[in-house]
Parts: C-alpha cells; sequence; structure tokens
C-alpha cells in the first residue's frame, strides 16, 4: 500500500496542448523547435534517455541547411560538420591497403559539378554527425521554449471527436499520465507506436538486410587524406552483398569513422570488441592497426513507405512514414523537411487563422516525396551491387578465384574491355547516391490544395531530374536563389523572408501590390510583408540572376509560402490586385470561397 501510494503521489499531472510529438530524433526535435517558435503550444517525448549517442545519419543537403539557416542555426551546424566537399570523392577499393577499384567526384566537389552546386542554394552540404545535430536541435528547442521529455514512452494513443488522447508511462519511476492535444505527430522511427496504433498502411518490405555498425577511433589518415572521402566503399572476394565488405564512413576525418556491413540472418554477428576489430582490420587491410570500439549496433534496411501521411489529427513524419536505407544521405533531411512543411500549417489552424484543409496538403505534397525516396534509396543499392559483380566477386569464392577475377578486369585479356565498361557503368550509377542535386532540391507539388496552379505545365526538364536541379517560379516549387544585393550587402533570395511568414515578391511595377497586401493581411490576419525585387529596387538584383529566373514581368507577383514554397503567381498586374491576391490566400489557407483565384500568367 504504500509503494501504490507513493507512486501516486509521484505520478506527474496530465498535460494539455495544442500538437502532441511522439518522438525526440531529429524529426521530433525539429518539430519541438519550430512549433515553439511559432508559439505553437506542443509536448513533445521520447523514449530514449537522451539525444542520440552515436553519428548515425551525416549527410545534410544544401535545403537542409537553407531550413536550419532559416530556423537561425546555421551556424551552429557548421561548427560542429565537416563540408562535403572537402570530402569529395567516392572511393571504391578492395581495402584501403588493397587496390582502388574507382574513384569519382561528388557533393559538387568536381570540377563539373562546382557550378551547379553552388548557383543552386547559397547553403553547402555538410557532414553533420547525427548525435551532434540533435544536440544543436534540441538545445534550440528549449531556448525558444518548448517542452521535451525523454524516458517517457508512448503506451497508446486515440483519436476523439475534439482531438487525440496518449497515455504516457515514465519509464524512470513507472508512473503513467495523459496527454490531450488537438494534434499528434508520429516521430517515432521505424518502429512507430503512433503508426500502428493508427493502424497506418505501407507498401514495400521491411527487414530487407541485416547491418551491423561499428563506430571506431582509428587514425587512417595515411591511407585517407590523399584521396579524402565521405564512404569509402570496400568490395572485397567472396563477398556480394549489397553494400560490398564494408562501407567506411567519415565522423572526423581522418581518425573517427562508422564501420557498416551486412550479416546473413543464419550468422549472428560476434559483438565483441575483439571480433569488431578483428573484422575492421581485414576489411581496411591494416592488419596491425591500432582500433578503440566505441559503440556497435544492429539494425535493418527496410523499404516501406505509408500510403498516408495525415490520419485524421494524426500525422506522420521522417521515418515513421518513410523507411529506406541510407544510400543517398536522405533520410535526416528528410525528417527535417517534413517538419518544415507542417508546422508553419499547423500554426495557423490552431490559432483560427485556416481551416482545416489546409493540413491535408500535407499529405498531398510530402506523400509522393516519401514514396520518391524511398525508391531512390533502395535502387541506390541496387546500383552498388552492379559493382561487385561487376568485379567478378561471388558469394563463397576463394580469395584466390576473386583476385584471379580482378587481375584478368585490368588485364588486355580479350573479355576484360568489355567488363571495364560494365564496371564504369555501374561506377557512374554511384553518381546517383553522392550526386542527386535534383532529387536533394528539386521537390515540386502536384496536385496540393495549399497550391493555386496558373493553368500552366511545370517547365519540362532538361537534364537528369535526379542528378541536375531546375529552378522554376511555377506554383508548387521552392524559390529559386539568387543572389541581389540589399543595403549593401549580398544576401539570397531565400534570406529576405521572416521566419514563419509569407511573403509576396514584386517587382518594379509591383507598387499596387503593396496596398493590396495590407488589405488581404487585415482581412485574414496573415501578415504579408513584400518585397521588391528588380533593378535598382530595394532588394537589387545587381547581378540580374532574379531577372533570370524569376519567370514573370517587372509588374507581376509571385506569393510565397512560409516554407518557402510558391502558393501563386501572376505574370502581369492583375486588373483588381486586392482581389486577386485575397482569392489567392484564401485557397491557400483552406477558405475556399467558390471563386477562381485570379492568375494572369501566359507563357
Amino acid at each position: 500500500m504504500l509503494n501504490m501510494s507513493a507512486k501516486r503521489e509521484s505520478a506527474p499531472q496530465d498535460i494539455e496542448t495544442d500538437v502532441f510529438v511522439v518522438g525526440a530524433g531529429v524529426t521530433g526535435l525539429t518539430f519541438a523547435g519550430l512549433l515553439a517558435t511559432a508559439g505553437v503550444r506542443a509536448f513533445t517525448i521520447a523514449k530514449h534517455r537522451g539525444t542520440a549517442p552515436s553519428p548515425r545519419a551525416h549527410v545534410t543537403n544544401q535545403r537542409t541547411m537553407e531550413v536550419f539557416r532559416d530556423m537561425g542555426i546555421e551556424g551552429r551546424v557548421l561548427e560542429v560538420s565537416t563540408p562535403l566537399r572537402l570530402l569529395g570523392n567516392g572511393v571504391i577499393c578492395t581495402s584501403l591497403t588493397g587496390m582502388e577499384i574507382a574513384r569519382y567526384s561528388c557533393y559538387g566537389a568536381g570540377s563539373h559539378q562546382l557550378s551547379d552546386f553552388a548557383a543552386a542554394s547559397p547553403s553547402e552540404m555538410m557532414n553533420t554527425p547525427q548525435h551532434f545535430l540533435e544536440r544543436i536541435l534540441l538545445a534550440h528547442a528549449q531556448e525558444k521554449g518548448a517542452e521535451v521529455r525523454f524516458n517517457n514512452e508512448l503506451i497508446s494513443i486515440e483519436q476523439t471527436v475534439e482531438g487525440v488522447v496518449g497515455r504516457v508511462r515514465n519509464r524512470q519511476t513507472g508512473a503513467e499520465y495523459t496527454v490531450r492535444a488537438k494534434y499528434a505527430i508520429g516521430a517515432d522511427g521505424g518502429r512507430s507506436v503512433v503508426a500502428q496504433q493508427a493502424d497506418v498502411e505501407f507498401k514495400g518490405e521491411p527487414g530487407l538486410i541485416n547491418m551491423l555498425t561499428s563506430w571506431l577511433e582509428a587514425d587512417v589518415t595515411q591511407y585517407t587524406a590523399y584521396r579524402p572521402a565521405c564512404i569509402y566503399m570496400m568490395a572485397q572476394p567472396g563477398n556480394a552483398f549489397w553494400v560490398g565488405s564494408g562501407t567506411l564512413v567519415a565522423v572526423k576525418p581522418y581518425n573517427e569513422w562508422l564501420l557498416n556491413r551486412q550479416y546473413n540472418t543464419s550468422e549472428e554477428p560476434d559483438l565483441s570488441d575483439n571480433a569488431i576489430i578483428a573484422y575492421a582490420q581485414k576489411a581496411l587491410g591494416i592488419p596491425d592497426l591500432k582500433i578503440k570500439v566505441i559503440e556497435t549496433s544492429k539494425w535493418q534496411v527496410n523499404n516501406m513507405y505509408a500510403t498516408q501521411t495525415r490520419h485524421g489529427r494524426i500525422f506522420l513524419a521522417g521515418d515513421a512514414a518513410h523507411r529506406h536505407p541510407p544510400a543517398s544521405g536522405l533520410g535526416s533531411n528528410t525528417c527535417v523537411q517534413d517538419a518544415y512543411n507542417l508546422v508553419w500549417k499547423l500554426a495557423l489552424v490552431v490559432a483560427g487563422k485556416a481551416a482545416d484543409q489546409l493540413l491535408e496538403s500535407y499529405n498531398q505534397e510530402r506523400q509522393p516525396i516519401a514514396q520518391q525516396i524511398v525508391q531512390h534509396a533502395v535502387q541506390s543499392l541496387y546500383n552498388f551491387a552492379r559493382v561487385p559483380q561487376a568485379l567478378g566477386f561471388k558469394q563463397g569464392q576463394s580469395t584466390e578465384e576473386g583476385y584471379e577475377s580482378l587481375e584478368d578486369l585490368f588485364s588486355d585479356s580479350p573479355t576484360a574491355e568489355k567488363r571495364r565498361a560494365e564496371l564504369k557503368e555501374a561506377v557512374d550509377l554511384q553518381n546517383r547516391r553522392s550526386n542527386a542535386l535534383g532529387l536533394q532540391l528539386g521537390h515540386r507539388y502536384h496536385g496540393s490544395d495549399a497550391i493555386v496552379y496558373d493553368g500552366t505545365p511545370f517547365p519540362r526538364y532538361q537534364r537528369d531530374l535526379v542528378l541536375f536541379y531546375e529552378p522554376t517560379t511555377h506554383p508548387g516549387a521552392y524559390l529559386p536563389h539568387a543572389w541581389i544585393e540589399f543595403l549593401t550587402q549580398r544576401i539570397s533570395t531565400l534570406d529576405i523572408f521572416e521566419h514563419g511568414r509569407f511573403g509576396l515578391i514584386v517587382g518594379i511595377g509591383g507598387e499596387p501590390f503593396v496596398d493590396a497586401a495590407k488589405k488581404v493581411s487585415q482581412e485574414l490576419g496573415i501578415e504579408l510583408p513584400v518585397y521588391k525585387i528588380g533593378y535598382r529596387c530595394p532588394y537589387d538584383d545587381v547581378l540580374g540572376e532574379w531577372y533570370n529566373l524569376r519567370e514573370i514581368g517587372d509588374r507581376g507577383a509571385i506569393l510565397v509560402r512560409p516554407d518557402r514554397h510558391i502558393a501563386w503567381r501572376t505574370f502581369d498586374r492583375p486588373d483588381e490586385p486586392t482581389e486577386a491576391l485575397r482569392s489567392a490566400l484564401q485557397q491557400v489557407l483552406g477558405h475556399w470561397s467558390g471563386k477562381e483565384a485570379t492568375n494572369q500568367f501566359s507563357e
């Protein structure tokens, strides 16, 4: 009886909030920070003791760095990151001391890639270990006033007419309490309890392969610094796994690494430090290498995505919605971008400034992206599997047989030239893994209720849509980056907007839109600053870069959402700018009036 009484006395109070976030990894912590910044009451829990204890994800692409730039934490992320252009090789080898099979430029570091990556964004790709990133996201969220509780586990969650009700257990004390919220976000990873209890349908296949990751300290500077790479992919005789004999991922060049390797389900791996060190020494080709094992963990590669990312008042984001291999580095990036898409919508709906229909656009916009990135990541694995095939490596073959095949490949034998062509084709496919600039930056939202389409098709792609980013101001696209000048300072077009707010871009003839924006802003309760960009405008297009990208005339306008996707545009100034702008913004907010938004765009 005494223990029960003590338990009741220590039980935490029930929570009432607007948004209940389940999970506090990259996804949940991004939500926590953004929601707090937007002034939305939110409560975040995670069953783990704290932020990620190991590096895990690491590639942070330019679009995600732009989000961090908008959040005001880009500088902090840069402090703990290594620019990927400094690790700009993809190296395929039998081991660090063995034969180098192939090398290719990636992450924008190649001479043929520099201009594409630099022109696409004001931010650079970074190698940011996840355990550092999560600490930054947590600190930012707490600075903004977010409440985040670790060691608290979701037991159950259900929807009611008024909202969602979650039951939570404190894993330290065993005490339970209830969380009531208007909306809930499942950000609880690949084994999402939220997704399970919401009975979410997934497509794809779980448990494709079993993986083992070891976090190691080992100084291999002499074998890596002359060919700096984020990932060294090793292929050895007798091994035809999808990831070869292992991948060595840079955490801190050149003495801290993650070694990823595949194992058969029938062969439970030895997780002792001695076994991990022995495998690493063999895979890296350095028998006497001094190695310290920091951590080792097992995990599975999945190929799954949710068919719906919204289920009433419950939303799925990050790995809870899309589960895929880390190939191409899309995991944590998509997590951050999911949050960036949804938070401003939740903020407006909770504040009563937008209708619930706005929230439906989260599924309309992000679910296709989830499907796309899962399929791309899995295809990247298949693409790498072609490398050991081209080398003639087979599961179970002897070391002698494997190296004989490799020797023949680089000889003048009758079949070698054809084999080398097949190898080059396999290596060229790795560009789709490491140089997927178009996939990372080129998200175009089709069929969204939060976009006012102008009756024109998206511009046709002129180059490979995975490898090359082609900016456009078509509604549904992301606002193009261009360098402009404001008060003698060089800034990006992405830098002019206030965090969490809409913005209206106009040109030299856009003055009537200033009055229109004031009226519409007052009517709808939405802040709508106007930014005049053009030759000798306050935001001076000194280089003419914006002129080349804007796709509207001097009297046109572009309405930009808080997530920087384009909501509406008009090529010329409509006869009634106020009515056109009002109608467009009403549609975006879900306050559909039955009138078509005015669009004056013509090709």
